[in-house]
Formats: structure tokens, C-alpha cells, sequence
């Protein structure tokens, strides 16, 4: 019998509303006690791991996340990509099926699952494909896939334009509890944008993507849940039209959550404009760094910050994080998109979209969010717990004694500099190289194994 015992630190448990200093005791892979007394219990062999002034809460869940396997291990593999996350404190992952081949069928979920086995260091959740190959035309074998094992349906990096298929797949999904994730792009209205249609776009002469791109879809998905009774999941929210109706819905009671990721909260459209410009930009960049005695800089034109969808306005920024304080955005996530360095240095026309971000959306949540004194520390972990866990329908994101013994240990004043050349993933495609941040991970236990650091196992 294996014991672990996380001494005296502040156990945030959201599940089951507990913010108090104790004990965490570990015994075999599944948590056995928790408080002031969970200490009396360990048996003399019991390792400790003295957690006094850490926040100890329930393991970190990332569910948009790529890790390129199979056919792209040159950006990511499923190895590398969970060391990455093991750093940044998630002890579980939901990889996207944009891969190559799409994961559309039994035999590419089983490929997932049998690399996740041998090299994941993390727990690895699967998603399987809305259509076949993601080409938006014909519906994969949803029941087939839920068969296999995945925990929701996406054909994430595309957007089923076919509102008829679309029904179809959500009434088949509900027929089997699975939700839907969908990237909201209306591709008629996005056409070949590179950033956001506003006045930067304007300025700098670039294709723009309108917001109404993706609140189009937004509105779509919710008309359908409400029709299908299926769970809908709006990812990696940016627009403050997107916010509204997500507010609207829920308010109607209609099957519908959503997500964003530190990237659409912290920065804004300027940036492409260069840092001069962002840090300029009144409203942009100010929470959390205000402090900064020499801020980070970055050119005009750095396809570290082209993404999909794309940064968006200081007024769409805010309204994403009135979202979060007021429930509507369920779920925080990295919607972590790595690439090969030689892919990002490219005109910005022709970089491919997406940055990395399991390293650092602990640290920008923190920092834009609790630290700013718009959420409480509960709250901040609740959106990486508690919000994921009932969308995925996990028994997870919990410190409930029987549960998995998948624990984060975090201070979140921990003042840090992140640097590409230390990311434990293959890609260096982050815009936050180089920046001061507050707060990180110290310590990711998966299973009552401590999985990082690495020294530390």
C-alpha cells in the first residue's frame, strides 16, 4: 500500500465548498482523507510533502487541447504535450481530433489511447470527430465513438457550416450523452480574415475577421440545443456579442456552456500593432502588470499573437471577463495549438493560427482574475475543476474522499518569468515569452504519482 500525505496547506476544494488549512492523505492512487485530522490517519511509512503556505486543490483540467498524434509529432506528441501540461499544474486533457488521420473512427481513438497509455503523464481524454475527416459533410459514426471511449464530439480547428447536419449530429449526441464542442466560425462571414475587423485591421491592412463570425455560429448552436435537448460547449469564446447570447441562454434554461482562454482576456487586437501600441492601448493589458517596470516587447506583425479565433477588441475583452465574473463562461483552457518555429516565421497572412498555452494559463488566470480582484481564488479553480468535470461528465475535479487522487499544488504568489527556451513542450509558439507572471504550479500528482517536478517523482 503506496501513501502520500500533503501536509498543512490551504485546501481549495470547490465541489464541496471547502477553503480551509489541512491535510490532504493519499493512499493508493485515491484520496483518503481530507482536513485538520487527515494527518492522524497516515500509517509511519507515509511520505509527506510539506505544502504550508501552497493551495492545495483538486488536479486542473485542460479540455481544448492538441497534441498533434497522430500525424504531426514534429509540433507536439502526446508525450511531450503532457509533460507540458504535468508543468502547468493539469492533471487531465482533452485532446482535439484535428489530427492526421482525423480521429473519425474506433481504430484512430484506440491509436490515441495506446499512446496516451505508454507515454502520457497525465490523464489523456479523447474527442471524436462531429464529421468524417471534419470535412462538414457527412456525420461520423457518433455511436461507434462513444463505444470507443471518447467523452465528447468536435470538429475543432473547422465548424460544421451545414445547419441540417448539425442538427442531426446534436440529436445523435444527445441520443447518447455526449457533448458537442464546437468552434464557432461562420466561414462565408470569416472568409480569409487573418485578425480582427476593427480598427488595428484598418490600420495595419489586413484581412479582418469580423466578430459577427462567430457570434452567428453562437446563436446557431444555441437555437439547436434548444431544439435537440443536446449539451452544446461554444469554445474559446473572444466576442462580447458571443457573451450576451451565452447569457441569454442560460438564463432560458437552454443546454448550452462555454469557454475562453487567457489569451482573449489579457490581450487584445493591438498587439499585432506591436507592444508599443498595446501598452499604450487604454483599458488593454492593464491588470496584472501595471506594475511591470519593462514591460515585454514584440514587433508589428509577430504571428505569435495570430489565433483562432482571433484577438479582439479592449471592449470585447472586457466582456469576456464580465463573462467569467458572472458566471456565463463556464470553463477556462489553453486551446493549446503548437507549431514547428519555422511555420510562425512567415509573413502574418500565411502563419498558421494557434499558440501554445498549457504552461502559462494558470499564471495569466491568476493574474487577471484573482489577483485583479475580479474572481475569488474558489472561483478561478472552479472553471478549471469543477466547470470541465460536469460538461465531460467526469468523476473528477474533486478532492471528495474515493475520488482519484489527481491533486494540484499551486502558489499563486510565486513571481516567475516565462521563458520558451524551458517549455517542456516540442513548440515555442507563445506570445508570453518573456513576460513576469504571478503564480504557477508547484506540484502535479496524478493518481497519488507525482508526475512534476520530475525530481520530485
Amino acid at each position: 500500500m503506496s501513501s502520500l500525505l500533503l501536509a498543512g496547506g490551504r485546501i481549495v476544494d470547490p465541489a464541496n465548498t471547502l477553503d480551509a488549512i489541512g491535510d490532504v492523505l493519499i493512499v493508493d492512487g485515491l484520496v483518503a482523507a481530507v482536513g485538520p485530522e487527515a494527518g492522524a490517519g497516515a500509517a509511519a511509512d507515509t511520505r509527506r510533502i510539506d505544502c504550508a503556505g501552497k493551495v492545495v486543490c483538486p488536479g486542473l483540467i485542460d479540455m481544448h487541447v492538441h497534441l498533434r498524434e497522430p500525424g504531426n509529432s514534429a509540433k507536439e506528441s502526446v508525450k511531450s504535450g503532457t509533460r507540458a501540461a504535468a508543468r502547468g499544474g493539469f492533471t487531465t486533457v482533452l485532446c482535439m481530433p484535428n489530427t492526421s488521420p482525423a480521429i473519425d473512427s474506433e481504430g484512430s481513438v484506440a491509436l490515441v489511447r495506446e499512446k496516451a497509455d505508454k507515454t502520457g503523464l497525465v490523464n489523456v481524454l479523447i474527442a471524436g470527430t462531429i464529421t468524417k475527416g471534419r470535412e462538414g459533410r457527412e456525420m461520423a459514426p457518433i455511436g461507434s465513438l462513444k463505444k470507443a471511449g471518447v467523452v465528447a464530439i468536435s470538429d475543432d480547428g473547422a465548424c460544421v457550416q451545414n445547419n441540417e447536419l448539425m442538427r442531426r449530429a446534436m440529436e445523435y449526441s444527445a441520443m447518447f450523452g455526449l457533448p458537442v464542442l464546437d468552434h464557432c466560425q461562420d466561414n462565408s462571414l470569416v472568409s480569409e480574415g487573418t485578425m480582427h475587423e476593427g480598427f488595428w485591421s484598418a490600420v495595419l491592412g489586413l484581412r479582418g475577421w469580423p466578430a459577427e463570425g462567430e457570434e452567428m455560429i453562437v446563436a446557431r448552436d444555441i437555437l439547436l440545443a434548444d431544439r435537440t435537448g443536446c449539451h452544446v460547449h461554444c469554445q474559446s469564446i473572444s466576442a462580447a456579442g458571443s457573451v450576451r447570447l451565452l447569457r441569454e441562454a442560460k438564463a432560458r434554461g437552454i443546454p448550452v456552456s462555454s469557454e475562453t482562454c487567457p489569451h482573449y482576456f489579457t490581450l487584445t487586437d493591438a498587439t499585432i500593432a506591436g507592444s508599443e501600441a498595446f501598452w499604450k492601448e487604454d483599458g488593454a493589458g492593464i491588470h496584472g502588470f501595471s506594475d511591470i517596470a519593462s514591460p515585454p516587447t514584440w514587433p508589428k506583425y509577430d504571428t505569435r499573437f495570430k489565433m483562432s479565433p482571433p484577438l479582439r477588441s479592449a471592449e470585447d475583452r472586457e466582456a469576456v471577463l464580465s463573462g467569467l465574473a458572472d458566471g456565463t463562461i463556464d470553463v477556462l483552457s489553453s486551446d493549446h495549438a503548437p507549431h514547428c518555429d519555422y511555420e510562425k516565421e512567415v509573413e502574418f497572412d500565411y502563419a498558421p493560427f494557434g499558440i501554445t498555452g498549457l504552461e502559462t494559463e494558470l499564471s495569466l488566470a491568476l493574474m487577471q482574475l484573482h489577483h485583479s480582484g475580479r474572481l475569488p481564488l474558489a472561483k478561478v479553480i472552479e472553471k478549471f475543476t469543477v466547470g470541465p468535470a460536469r460538461i465531460l461528465r467526469l468523476k473528477k475535479g474533486t478532492l471528495s474522499v474515493g475520488a482519484d487522487a489527481d491533486v494540484t499544488v499551486m502558489d499563486p504568489d510565486a513571481e516567475w518569468t516565462f521563458e520558451i527556451s524551458t517549455t517542456a513542450g516540442k513548440a515555442v509558439n507563445s506570445p508570453f515569452h518573456g513576460w513576469p507572471l504571478k503564480g504557477r504550479a508547484t506540484l502535479t500528482i496524478v493518481g497519488g504519482e507525482v508526475v512534476w517536478p520530475e525530481d520530485a517523482a
